[in-house]
């Protein structure tokens, strides 16, 4: 039986590729034998983001009230994820994009055991390249970089293949009364933001405990 672990986040949370990054050392630390299940779920921070995204600084410096106040939140998000090895990039960051194409393709990922690849590019990608993830030609060539085939994805993201199913994902998410991302439940403990790898660690060897247990 696989330790499951269910992420519930959205592509335009720096916390978000901090989690996973964290998430990746505690499980790096934990014993190999045990089979690991990573699902993930789609939240949409700004749902009524337009297609193509906004210009980051128009968006930011509305959302924050001046663009030099956005610029010191984010070199707060730098500073104190200075030992996580992620290089962010917000200098490259044009666009905040609309999320919605990104968490159709890691369903469509989801599809063949390929999510979590999936998702940690598109993360990357979008904090540390500062690619426009709201782009489906983008999008096609991250897909392609972790194997998955392109005419497929071409014809998957220009259509609404996956739509109902990522809508009912959020549905379930609001459900539960998510509200923020990122969002964890290994096994049955539930952790909200970007924990340090020691809290992630131990909640993955409850989990594994619990398991071998039952």
């Amino acid at each position: 039986m696989a330790l499951t672990i269910a992420i519930t986040s959205d592509f335009i949370c720096p916390w978000c590729l901090v989690a996973e990054t964290r998430l990746q050392q505690a499980i790096a630390q934990l014993n190999p034998t045990i089979d690991i299940e990573q699902i993930w779920y789609p939240f949409e921070l700004n749902p009524d983001m337009p297609e193509a995204g906004i210009d980051r600084q128009v968006y930011r410096s509305q959302k924050f009230g001046s663009w030099d106040y956005s610029q010191q939140l984010d070199a707060k998000t730098v500073e104190a994820t200075a030992a996580d090895n992620i290089t962010f990039r917000y200098d490259l960051m044009t666009n905040t994009p609309n999320t919605l194409k990104a968490h159709r393709l890691t369903w469509l990922a989801g599809q063949q055991n390929q999510a979590t690849a999936m998702a940690e590019r598109i993360l990357r990608a979008y904090f540390t390249e500062g690619q426009d993830i709201a782009d489906a030609a983008v999008l096609i060539n991250l897909a392609a970089e972790i194997g998955l085939k392109i005419t497929d994805v071409e014809a998957f993201l220009h259509s609404e293949a996956g739509l109902p199913e990522v809508r009912e994902l959020e549905r379930q998410a609001i459900a539960l009364g998510i509200q923020g991302v990122p969002h964890i439940r290994i096994g049955q403990q539930v952790i909200s933001g970007a924990a340090s790898v020691d809290v992630l660690l131990k909640a993955l060897q409850n989990a594994a405990q619990a398991l071998t247990t039952a």
